[in-house]
């Protein structure tokens, strides 16, 4: 149940009331829902969640027998999620060297494993919540140091009315799944669209995302890219050109998301899939250079490859412009202009590929996105 001091607990103990199904065992995106829990702490280092079950409770404790999981079951689960909550801490109370234990909902099964991992790191001691959009949201992290509170607790005000006197931690993280539940099937169809998104996020998310981990300078540029990237994606588009525009915008956004890295394109892309934006990293780790396609069709790489070519810091920029720079900085050195002309004639290209596909000039198309 613990890596190193820290467990999880899932709650799927309800009646589903609301949904017309029952939530624990929905597929979601071709996994039940409590899977979906599971996952969520299996990739951030907690390997045995606990479930807590009630409701159908054979048949959740089977799926969590076939996930590898303990449970445990609540006999009082009709009195309300705060029964599955004291259920939870009386598990936890025979653990010895437990620090902190998570809740989740089993009905808020989109939360990134990466929001888990930066509660983790911020963990001080206090009860922590994850914040987005100035919104807090689940899983908590609960001091151990708390059960006794807990179990003692008449159930009155829930969990929160017992924590509102607790010293408590905000984390800022990236993710809007920790907002996001399943009480009826409009939210579940909501969830089920975001299950289909994860790997390229929301722009909500990048944009979040970005302003945690770039400098002001790097979040000005990738912002002035996203700008350029979207308003020729969206050109390109009513031209019938199909392209994912939040693919564009958030690969624009943090293509320098590593910069100052060694390899700072590869590196990126590589902590794009390891923060679950994989549907990214190969954008990210091409924006340096990209040849033009030749299937003669251009894709969000080109245009996040391009849109960054016209942009230096946060101002637009001609193509002959930015490699003229490169050209006199490196003008001593024979091999690395001819790499830089190489890059310049490629951007070049692919700049006639957008104009010609929306039958206008660049300086047209972008009228008006940036100084």
């Amino acid at each position: 149940m613990t890596v190193g001091s820290f467990g999880a607990v899932i709650l799927a103990a309800g009646f589903s009331s609301r949904m017309g199904g029952f939530k624990p065992l929905m597929d979601l995106g071709g996994m039940t829902v409590l899977s979906r829990c599971v996952q969520v702490f299996r990739e951030a280092g907690i390997g045995s969640p606990l479930v807590v079950t009630g409701h159908r409770a054979a048949e959740v404790e089977a799926e969590a027998v076939r996930l590898g999981v303990t449970a445990t079951r609540n006999a009082e689960y009709a009195d309300g999620m705060f029964s599955s909550v004291r259920a939870a801490a009386s598990a936890c109370a025979g653990l010895s060297g437990l620090d902190a234990f998570f809740i989740l909902p089993a009905d808020i099964p989109l939360v990134r494993p990466a929001t888990v991992s930066l509660m983790l790191d911020a963990y001080d001691g206090r009860v922590a919540y994850p914040v987005f959009a100035g919104e807090r949201g689940h899983p908590s992290l609960i001091p151990a140091g708390l059960i006794p509170r807990i179990l003692g607790h008449d159930g009155r005000g829930g969990l929160q009315g017992l924590l509102a006197d607790a010293p408590s931690l905000d984390v800022p993280v990236w993710d809007r799944g920790i907002l996001l539940d399943a009480d009826t099937p409009d939210d579940f169809a909501v969830l089920q669209r975001r299950a289909s998104r994860m790997h390229v996020g929301k722009r909500d998310e990048a944009l979040a995302l970005a302003g945690q981990s770039m400098p002001e300078r790097g979040l000005a540029h990738g912002l002035a890219v996203a700008a350029v990237a979207l308003r020729m994606g969206e050109e390109l588009n009513r031209k019938g050109a199909g392209l994912d525009l939040d693919l564009v915008h958030n690969a624009a956004l943090l293509h320098d998301v590593a910069k100052g890295w060694p390899y700072h394109e590869a590196a990126g892309g590589e902590l794009l899939a390891r923060l679950g934006l994989g549907g990214l990293s190969g954008i990210v780790s091409a924006h340096r250079d990209v040849p033009p396609p030749a299937s003669g069709l251009l894709t969000e790489k080109e245009v996040v490859c391009l849109a960054d070519k016209l942009v230096r810091c946060d101002r637009r920029i001609s193509v002959e412009d930015r490699f003229g720079e490169k050209l006199a900085l490196y003008a001593c050195d024979e091999n690395a202009c001819a790499a830089i002309r190489g890059r310049m004639n490629n951007s070049l290209a692919l700049r006639g590929m957008v104009e010609k596909a929306c039958g206008r000039g660049l300086e047209e198309i972008l009228a008006g996105v940036l100084p």
